[in-house]
């Protein structure tokens, strides 16, 4: 079974950058649309990004031309690349394997954005 496990979260400045990194401990293979996802204080969890088994990409409005996910197959990891960040990006960032038994979840990190 897949298990997620994300890192690379911290306290930024508004206008600094992070990347994300999600890893596999089971394999993933090119045909799993994997994602990032973020929650808020108070808030739902909402769709960030996602990286689809063609290769495609889709972002939400919020993040888009700031952030850019890639996957590495060979190594099992996906990656958040976060630039321009804003206070309202402040959330803890999960990311999820869509695989054919049902999702799997990391456990998140936070990314806090300081103005």
């Amino acid at each position: 079974q897949v298990q997620l496990v994300e890192s690379g979260g911290g306290l930024v400045q508004a206008g600094g950058s992070l990347r994300l990194s999600c890893v596999a401990s089971g394999s993933l293979s090119r045909g799993n649309t994997m994602a990032w996802y973020r929650q808020a204080p108070g808030n739902q969890r909402e769709f960030v990004a996602g990286i689809y088994p063609n290769g495609i990409t889709k972002y939400a409005d919020s993040v888009k031309g700031r952030f850019t996910i890639s996957r590495n197959n060979a190594r099992n990891v996906v990656s958040l690349e976060m630039n321009s960040l804003k206070s309202e990006d402040t959330a803890a960032y999960y990311c999820k394997a869509v695989l054919p038994y049902g999702d799997v979840w990391g456990e998140g990190t936070q990314v806090t954005v300081s103005s």
